[in-house]
């Protein structure tokens, strides 16, 4: 039996990225030079894992917080990314990276959202559901603190 030869598929990566292991986020992946809005920055193949094996087995581990929520025919299940996908930092403040499901071909794409200065630390939203304490959220709420009080300012006695 012959089977159906597909067609390759050319997988891009950004170059220089580093890795720097002792920062306030763990390890991160930061921009060797500057990188302009739009630009690829990695694709990652991904192994969609069985539902039933996810559950059972991955979803009791650490590997289990790398992975990424995957749409499959039959529902939903997890997929594991490989490259430089799992090692992206999450920011809500400050995410600079965005990034797409292709089914087709099991990858997931990055691409920068603006601009992206040398030195700069590549972040994606990891969304709502954080499994870990949120590195923004002391700016943010400081941040609303101070909105708070400046719009207090703002209020006229009449």
């Amino acid at each position: 039996m012959g089977s159906v030869k597909e067609e390759p598929v050319a997988l891009q990566r950004f170059q220089p990225l580093y890795l720097i292991s002792n920062t306030a986020k763990g390890r991160g992946v930061f921009a060797g030079r500057d990188i302009a809005s739009g630009t690829t920055i990695d694709m990652s193949p991904v192994l969609v894992l069985d539902p039933k094996e996810n559950a059972d087995h991955i979803e009791k581990t650490a590997l289990y917080h790398y992975t990424y929520n995957w749409p499959t025919s039959h529902g939903k299940t997890q997929a594991v990314v490989f490259g430089l996908g799992s090692l992206f930092n999450h920011s809500t403040r400050h995410q600079n990276v965005g990034w797409l499901r292709d089914l087709k071909n099991e990858l997931v794409v990055y691409r920068a959202l603006r601009d992206i200065s040398e030195g700069e630390e590549l972040c994606i939203s990891y969304g709502a559901h954080l499994t870990f304490e949120d590195a923004d959220k002391q700016d943010l709420e400081a941040e609303a603190e101070a909105e708070t009080a400046e719009d207090l300012l703002r209020i006229q006695l009449d």
